[in-house]
C-alpha cells in the first residue's frame, strides 16, 4: 500500500537526504558553460585597467565644456590622438582635449568623454565642442567592471556564457567545477520494445528512458541508458545493482503502482532504504524514493506523462543537490483561458500553452491523460493547482512553470 507524501514534504525529504557529490575537477573556460561552479571567484585585478572611452570622440575637462552650446561652442586645443592598445604620454591640460577612439584609454585629467557627433575639427589645432560634458559622461572608469577581492561568482552557479565571459576578462582560464553526476535509468515492462522497432497488438515503443536521458544529459548528467528490462525479479534486481555500482542516482521508468509484476519499490527496499513510496500529486502519484549505497534511486511511474512531472519535479531536484546547485524553475504570470477542476486533496500539475505578449499572457489548459507524452510536448509549461482546491474560474491569476523558452 502506497505511503504518501505531499509535493512539498518529498522536496524537503530529498533536501534532506541527497547531499552533494563533494567532487570536483579543473575545467577550461572553453568547456566551462554549463558546469556547476565548485568555488566562489574572486577578482584578482582591476577590469578594465585604465580609464575607457566608451565611444569615439574627444576627452575633455568637463569643467572646460560647461554652458557651451552649437551657437557659442567651446573651443578646445587637440594636443594629441591615443590609439588603440596605446597610453597617453602625457597629462591632459586645461584647455585641452585629446581624440580618442571608442575603448580607448582615456588620458589622466580628463573627467569625460565628448562624442564625435558633438564636436568639430576646424582644421587649425581646435576642436569645437557643442554640447556640454558632465564628469563620467561616455567613460568606463578603472574598475568599474572586476575590482580585486570582490566576489563575481559564487559556488553552486551553473555556468552561462555570459560567466565565462567573466572568466576571461580576468584572466581565468582554469576553474573548479562539480563533477557531473553520473545517471543510470532503466525502463521496465513486458510491453516495452525498442524505438526503432514497430509495436506489434498490446506493446508500445520505450518512451521514458529516451526522454529522461535527454532531460538529465541537458542539465549536463553523465547519463546510463541500461535500455529495457523485462518483468522479472531477477532481471531487473540484475540491472539495478549494476546501476547502482556504477552510477550517483538512478532512475527506474516503470514498475512503480501497486500491481502484481510491479517489482521496482520491492527491490529498491531490498538494497537499501525505502524513504516513500506515493506523493499526493496528479499525474505522478506512485512515485518511489530509495536510497542504496547511499545514492537515491528513483521509481517513476510508466506513463510518459507522470514519468516526466515525477522526474522533473523530485528526481531534478535530487540531480540539483548532487551537483551541489539550486535551480529554481522559471516562473511566468498569466491568466486561465477556462475553468478547470482539480483533484481535491492531490496537487495537480496540468501543462498549457501560452499565448499573448509579457504581462498580457493567457494560459490555455491541454486537456489529456497521463500516458500521453504529447500533452508535454505541445505545451509551453504547467501550472500546479493547490490539492486544498477543487480548480480555478476562468480568468484566474496563474504562474506558469516553464518547460523551454518563449520566442520574445
Amino acid at each position: 500500500m502506497l505511503n504518501v507524501l505531499t509535493v512539498e514534504e518529498t522536496m524537503r525529504l530529498i533536501d534532506e537526504r541527497v547531499k552533494p557529490l563533494g567532487r570536483t575537477q579543473q575545467a577550461g573556460i572553453g568547456e566551462a558553460a554549463g558546469r556547476v561552479l565548485a568555488e566562489d571567484v574572486t577578482g584578482t585585478e582591476y577590469v578594465p585597467g585604465f580609464d575607457r572611452s566608451t565611444v569615439d570622440g574627444y576627452a575633455v575637462r568637463a569643467k572646460d565644456t560647461f554652458g557651451c552650446s552649437e551657437a557659442l561652442p567651446a573651443l578646445l586645443t587637440l594636443s594629441g590622438e591615443i590609439l588603440m592598445g596605446q597610453q597617453a604620454s602625457e597629462k591632459l591640460q586645461p584647455g585641452c582635449c585629446m581624440a580618442v577612439p571608442t575603448g580607448g584609454a582615456v588620458p589622466e585629467g580628463a573627467d569625460a568623454m565628448v562624442m564625435v557627433e558633438h564636436a568639430e575639427d576646424y582644421g587649425d589645432g581646435t576642436i569645437g565642442i557643442m554640447k556640454p560634458a558632465a564628469p563620467g559622461d561616455n567613460m568606463i572608469y578603472r574598475g568599474d567592471d572586476i575590482t580585486p577581492g570582490k566576489v563575481l561568482l559564487s559556488a553552486g552557479l551553473v555556468l552561462a556564457p555570459q560567466d565565462v565571459g567573466t572568466l576571461a576578462a580576468m584572466g581565468k582560464v582554469q576553474v573548479s567545477v562539480s563533477v557531473r553526476p553520473r545517471v543510470g535509468i532503466l525502463s521496465t515492462g513486458d510491453e516495452l520494445i525498442p524505438a526503432d522497432q514497430a509495436p506489434q497488438e498490446g506493446q508500445i515503443r520505450d518512451v521514458n528512458s529516451h526522454f529522461l536521458a535527454a532531460m538529465f544529459a541537458a542539465a549536463g548528467g553523465a547519463v546510463h541508458n541500461y535500455g529495457i528490462i523485462r518483468d522479472e525479479d531477477a532481471l531487473i534486481g540484475a540491472a539495478l545493482d549494476r546501476a547502482i555500482e556504477e552510477n550517483d542516482m538512478v532512475l527506474i521508468s516503470g514498475g512503480s503502482s501497486v500491481g502484481l509484476k510491479d517489482a521496482a519499490c520491492r527491490l529498491i527496499e531490498e538494497r537499501g532504504e525505502l524513504l516513500m513510496h506515493g506523493i499526493s500529486m496528479k499525474p505522478g502519484k506512485p512515485t518511489i524514493l530509495g536510497i542504496a549505497s547511499g545514492k537515491p534511486v528513483f521509481g517513476l511511474p510508466g506513463h510518459p506523462a507522470a514519468a516526466y512531472f515525477s522526474a522533473r519535479l523530485f528526481a531534478m531536484r535530487a540531480f540539483w543537490n548532487l551537483c551541489g546547485s539550486r535551480q529554481e524553475p522559471v516562473k511566468v504570470s498569466a491568466v486561465i483561458s477556462e475553468s478547470i477542476g482539480a483533484n481535491h486533496g492531490r496537487t495537480q500539475f496540468t501543462a498549457v500553452t501560452l499565448t499573448g505578449t509579457p504581462g498580457s499572457l493567457t494560459a490555455t489548459p491541454i486537456r489529456s491523460k497521463s500516458g500521453l507524452i504529447t500533452s508535454i510536448s505541445a505545451a509551453d509549461g504547467f501550472i500546479a493547482i493547490s490539492r486544498d482546491s477543487e480548480g480555478l474560474g476562468a480568468g484566474a491569476k496563474v504562474e506558469v512553470t516553464l518547460f523551454r523558452a518563449l520566442p520574445y
